[in-house]
């Protein structure tokens, strides 16, 4: 794995990719926090942006922290202050904005049943544990929540639940803490360990990933609030295998994805793919497909819908420098690489 130095980033000027102004903001030092690597921010009321550090802080269990657009930044909490860590620990994932302005998440390990919990925090830092998963309800939760339109949270697991496999559950929680496990994943034709925070779309259903399972090398989902689960698509290598992030819904109407690995050709390492609400699949590009990775390789994070109708995401690996990419790619397939990371 690739050292915890990481760093908080603004990519400026994304839809002209002629003209690209990239500016570290600041940069992880353990003590504010380490490996923030799946975790995306979001914006508060106030105008500055939240997120999650898996370890670092006052007891290297992870932090939530306050970062102003100028780049200060604030721990608001660091998790494992209290004992055997039943606040959580390790927060794998993203916050999500509640309608009163407090942000939920997620913690991969820790809680009174020291297999993750789901949490409320001010930005103030008051934390409130709001469900400690058990192992029968779930375990691991590496994914963030959504909210629902409903008003309610919905989140995956991805270990535990009531199938033999243990292969990860779909639940929603209320702000008030009300769990409701739905759906336990059987590692079977609708996929196992879901990593990827789901998206809702405007048919009301949940969309999402699963990093194996399906009939190949992961899938992709539909799931309803009252947890029917209609499987969508099984990645064969050919097309990808082992999604890991979530979907991003485009403003056509279609959601977009990458697989961390595979894709078209022998040498190819992930992939950007395009899939209809009913199911319809497209590869859309397939990484270091040449062997010669200046491209970027390895997508591990969740794409973003620019307001310019294209698509922009970041590879882990490759490049000139091997230290990844952030690169554009529209909804036809056609990438461009907007920056190459030098450590």
């Amino acid at each position: 794995m690739k050292a915890c130095s990481l760093a908080v980033f603004l990519a400026g000027a994304l839809a002209a990719s002629s003209a690209q102004t990239f500016t570290s903001l600041m940069t992880f030092n353990q003590t504010n926090g380490s490996s923030p690597l799946f975790a995306p921010l979001v914006q508060g009321l106030d105008g500055n942006l939240y997120g999650t550090t898996e370890y670092g802080g006052a007891n290297n269990e992870g932090t939530v922290f306050k970062i102003t657009p100028g780049g200060k930044l604030t721990t608001i909490y660091s998790f494992c202050q209290q004992t055997n860590c039943a606040d959580g620990s390790v927060p794998y994932a993203g916050l999500a904005l509640g309608a009163n302005g407090n942000f939920y998440g997620t913690t991969s390990e820790g809680g009174a049943g020291s297999s993750g919990a789901v949490f409320e925090i001010s930005p103030a830092g008051t934390l409130t544990v709001l469900h400690s998963f058990s192992g029968t309800d779930g375990a691991t939760p590496h994914a963030g929540l959504v909210l629902g339109t409903d008003g309610n949270f919905y989140g995956t697991t991805g270990y535990g639940g009531t199938a033999p496999s243990g292969t990860g559950t779909f639940f929603k929680v209320s702000a008030a803490g009300k769990f409701t496990s739905l759906y336990s994943f059987t590692g079977g034709t609708d996929g196992g360990q879901p990593y990827g925070t789901l998206i809702q779309a405007s048919n009301g259903s949940f969309y999402g990933t699963t990093s194996y399972g399906g009939v190949g090398y992961g899938a992709v989902f539909e799931i309803t609030s009252a947890g029917k689960l209609t499987p969508l698509h099984s990645f064969n290598i050919s097309d990808g295998e082992y999604p890991n992030a979530g979907l991003v819904l485009a403003a056509n109407g279609n959601l977009y994805g990458t697989t961390s690995n595979a894709g078209a050709t022998t040498s190819s390492v992930g992939t950007v793919f395009e899939i209809t609400l009913t199911g319809k699949f497209t590869l859309l590009y397939s990484f270091c497909s040449s062997g010669v990775c200046s491209d970027g390789s390895s997508p591990l994070g969740t794409l973003v819908s620019g307001t310019d109708g294209n698509l922009y995401g970041v590879t882990w690996t490759g490049g000139s420098n091997n230290d990844g990419t952030i690169f554009e790619i529209t909804p036809a397939g056609q990438l461009t690489t907007l920056h190459i990371f030098n450590s």
